[in-house]
């Protein structure tokens, strides 16, 4: 499925206005887990500052025991200090990796800005080895412009 195809569909989750914006935030998670077959897990962790940690508010896929990360920590703890995309192809070559899953080959994490800081990040895993192009991030980029918009 071309990814742009599921952006009237984010567009149309984050319009709401009877639900959170964390209810939102997992309807979107939802939405890119089952359109995009190598998305197999999809979260929003947002940071906590002060405490230098990520912590996961919205997600689909399995459950996580990493619902907490500490900056600098994993994958996700690298973008929140470097607040750069990271693409990993194969999460075996990155000294720096959380395994979640034996079946998690390749990870993708772009940061979430809101004013000029980043608050917070998606992170998706895939079963694949290098899935991602350039059109996953220009398309994530995308989604955390519309997400920093209704928080």
């Amino acid at each position: 499925m071309a990814l742009d195809t599921l952006k009237p569909q984010v567009t149309t989750i984050l319009a709401q206005t009877d639900v959170t914006p964390y209810e939102r935030l997992t309807q979107v998670c939802t939405l890119l887990q089952e359109n995009v077959t190598y998305y197999d897990w999809v979260g929003f962790y947002f940071a906590n500052h002060k405490a230098r940690t990520l912590h996961l508010k919205a997600f689909a896929g399995e459950a996580t025991d990493h619902t907490v990360i500490p900056f600098g920590k994993g994958i996700c703890g690298q973008v929140a200090v470097s607040n750069e995309n990271f693409v990993v192809p194969d999460v075996k070559a990155q000294d720096n990796y959380i395994a979640c899953s034996i079946t998690v080959k390749s990870e993708i994490v772009i940061p979430l800005f809101k004013d000029g800081v980043n608050i917070g990040q998606i992170d998706i895993d895939s079963h694949i080895i290098d899935p991602f192009t350039p059109a996953d991030e220009q398309f994530l980029q995308w989604v955390n412009e519309q997400v920093a918009e209704i928080l």
